[in-house]
């Protein structure tokens, strides 16, 4: 069983939810400069999380159906960050506190393997993400981006899945024709 699937029935079957929320297109969960710190499951809809930059947007991940995200830097510090987290469509979402995560974590040695392979998956990700940003042409990023994660482009705008890639819309439309 994949381990965000896991997660998801550990908190599922304890009944540890502590609150939905219902995201309209465009509204922010989080935004700059605040602290949050609760992790998120996606039950439908997709969010961005990006930062601001001299008025330009760059976004670092996606949030989608089936999915846990956060802030992870204010989750796990509680201070404030700079990521903004917005929903790209309509969003539904379910949420644990870091208080109920921290107790559920802590329960036993299983829990808390469950959570460092997690984390270990996400540092990873985010590893390859910066070598791919740094390495390769708009179209080895493209071509990765699709092999890794090919439901993306049917679930995000082109214009946030070209944010994300760092290059123009009109490049990723370009290389998708190519």
């Amino acid at each position: 069983m994949d381990l965000i699937k896991k997660l998801h029935n550990i908190i599922e079957e304890g009944d540890l939810w502590d609150g939905e929320i219902l995201l309209k297109r465009n509204q922010f969960l989080k935004v700059a400069k605040s602290i949050d710190t609760n992790l998120y499951y996606v039950i439908s809809g997709s969010i961005k999380i990006s930062v601001i930059s001299e008025n330009n947007e760059h976004i670092i991940r996606f949030g989608y159906k089936n999915n846990f995200t956060a802030s992870l830097d204010s989750f796990i510090s509680e201070k404030p960050s700079d990521f903004c987290i917005q929903a790209i469509k309509e969003t539904k979402l379910k949420f644990i506190t870091k208080k109920t995560h921290t107790k559920l974590i802590n329960h036993n040695t299983d829990n808390q393997l469950l959570w460092t392979s997690i984390l270990e998956q996400m540092v990873v990700q985010q590893l390859e993400r910066e070598r791919d940003l740094l390495m390769f042409t708009p179209k080895e990023r493209f071509e990765k981006v699709f092999q890794r994660s090919p439901h993306l482009f049917q679930e995000i705008p082109k214009k946030h899945i070209a944010s994300y890639l760092r290059m123009t819309p009109e490049t990723l439309s370009r290389l998708e024709k190519s």
